[in-house]
């Protein structure tokens, strides 16, 4: 697994985390927003319009398979998600506050990002042979651009992604919250949801619509109530954290507690991925689900997708982020048994209540060049506690504290090696011997969220809103990856591909109960931009046919 997470960095170093990539997602939103007017502050009316369905936006008698508002839910319940609860609470920890101003700039212009996208998507949309309607970036770009070879660049990666972004993380982040929460054994869970996402995902589009449509917005209900209990109870915090957002956006934030810092391109970078697993805009996943819906006019659909950014990320990922600031929790140390890939041995003691110590260590973490090198060598473990002195366990991203070594669920005794900073598995009668570690350190993802809630008015009781917003937030979340999967599916390979993807799927789903965190994270992270480099690529080359098709539109309508 660790090969394999190397390996999945060394692939993001040069696509999501390379510099270019956060300037190539915020110029392609810049550039639409000013080539179009800011549409998405001119038409956010318009769009509310649409998606009501009323009147003479009432397509129900239309070529299509849902409604304005089925194919709006159906998308938003592929990005309201993960992204909105570990999400957020990912690129704090990785980022500081900063990240969430970088996650907001990714959300306004995306918002303009995601109508051109899928404007052009259900322009170039085809019926299929089983009578339903099928489109994406792929469409445009096969039968508009004449660039099939992108097209199936672009499919192939949807296939990737509807894994990397809608099953695994999803059903990770599920199994985290329900064990941390209930005690409920990931396995267990894996498989009663693993289970029902099938029941649903065979019943096809029309299925899935009629269940995101009622879930999304008794989801969004729960967890914004959850979080106003949070933020009301730390409300003299609230202020401060706004603050600190805008204050550190192009500083980056300093350290604070355990946390050790970011500096400012890493905060900036994680902060637009981040913001870009929350919402897709721009990686070309929502044309897919609003190809289905029922309409003659693609900008008409264009306009209702103006809101899912805006509802993803400027209300529920900023909700989310106020309550993980005020209530203080992503700085302090937090008891948990540590995934390999958080875990890094440094060369030295080091210790975070010293302020060089600090320095060194953040610029050690943030890939800057520093004194803290990587350790190499032996540990010495007595009792499940280290004695040897010339190393440093640095636990997601901060100095852990109290660690316990420990094998079968007793206290380790023993010789451990550590290659490049990382703990290699030792063997025991030729078989590995599994070593947990355990200790106090700052926590990310789903745990974080969990914590931070329970800092409000309904003490540990908060904890369960997360557990169950979590659990309808990404399940259905991998409910509409599903759809987006298949329909890149029949553009490959057609109809006779999508039962054998679809059970590849669930066991994936199921798979991931158990997964590293992580890996997982890591994982979604480079298949997302596998999608969206192509499709940004798409639609700059017809931004001059998006400029007339939005002027033909509005000549259209009646005054």
């Amino acid at each position: 697994m660790e090969t394999l997470r190397q390996w999945i960095l060394a692939l993001d170093s040069v696509l999501g985390s390379a510099a270019y990539f956060p300037y190539l997602l915020l110029g392609t939103g810049l550039f639409f927003t000013l080539y179009l007017g800011f549409p998405q502050i001119r038409y956010f009316n318009h769009a509310w319009k649409v998606v009501r369905g009323k009147g003479k936006y009432d397509h129900s008698k239309l070529e299509g398979d849902t409604s304005h508002f089925q194919a709006l839910s159906t998308a938003l319940s592929g990005t309201v998600g993960t992204g909105n609860i570990g999400g957020v609470a990912f690129a704090i920890f990785l980022g500081g506050p900063a990240a969430l101003f970088w996650m907001w700039m990714t959300a306004f212009f995306g918002m303009t990002t995601k109508f051109v996208e899928v404007t052009l998507s259900h322009k170039y949309r085809v019926k299929t042979t089983d009578g339903t309607m099928a489109g994406g970036p792929m469409y445009f770009m096969d039968r508009r651009l004449n660039m099939r070879w992108l097209a199936i660049i672009f499919a192939i990666a949807t296939v990737i992604s509807s894994f990397g972004t809608g099953s695994l993380p999803q059903m990770n982040n599920i199994a985290q919250g329900m064990e941390a929460t209930f005690g409920i054994d990931p396995w267990v869970t894996g498989g009663v949801l693993a289970i029902l996402l099938a029941l649903v995902i065979l019943g096809g589009i029309k299925r899935i619509a009629a269940v995101t449509s009622r879930v999304v917005p008794l989801m969004a209900v729960l967890y914004v109530i959850g979080a106003l209990a949070v933020i009301a109870y730390n409300i003299e915090n609230l202020v401060p954290s706004f603050v600190s957002v805008f204050k550190d956006a192009f500083t980056g934030s300093a350290a604070v507690g355990g946390f050790l810092g970011a500096s400012f391109a890493y905060a900036f970078n994680r902060g637009v991925n981040r913001g870009l697993f929350s919402n897709e805009a721009g990686q070309g996943s929502a044309p897919i689900a609003h190809a289905s819906a029922k309409a003659d006019e693609p900008v008409s659909e264009g306009m209702v997708s103006i809101l899912e950014p805006f509802i993803d990320t400027i209300i529920i990922c900023t909700l989310t982020g106020m309550v993980i600031l005020s209530s203080g929790v992503w700085t302090d140390k937090h008891s948990n048994v540590f995934d390999r890939s958080d875990m890094t041995f440094v060369s030295g003691q080091y210790t975070d209540s010293d302020q060089a110590d600090r320095e060194q260590l953040g610029r050690f973490l943030n890939g800057q060049d520093s004194e803290v090198t990587a350790f190499n060598g032996t540990l010495l473990i007595n009792k499940g506690r280290n004695m040897s002195g010339d190393a440093t366990l640095l636990a997601a991203r901060s100095v852990a504290e109290n660690v316990m070594y420990r094998a079968g669920g007793v206290p380790y005794d023993g010789v451990l090696e550590v290659k490049n900073g990382r703990l290699i598995t030792p063997m025991q009668d030729g078989e590995p011997l599994a070593i947990t570690v355990r200790g106090d350190s700052l926590v990310h993802s789903a745990r974080l969220t969990t914590i931070a809630f329970k800092q409000g008015y309904f003490g540990d009781y908060g904890q369960y809103i997360v557990s169950i917003g979590l659990l309808l937030f990404a399940f259905s979340t991998a409910i509409a990856w599903s759809y987006y999967g298949d329909r890149a599916i029949i553009y490959l390979v057609g109809i006779r591909g999508v039962m054998p993807y679809r059970v590849f799927y669930v066991a994936g789903f199921f798979w991931a109960a158990v997964a590293d965190t992580s890996l997982v994270w890591d994982l979604a992270a480079v298949a997302i931009v596998l999608m969206t480099i192509p499709n940004l690529f798409g639609l700059l080359m017809l931004s001059k046919e998006m400029k007339q098709t939005v002027k033909d539109y509005w000549q259209k309508q009646e005054p």
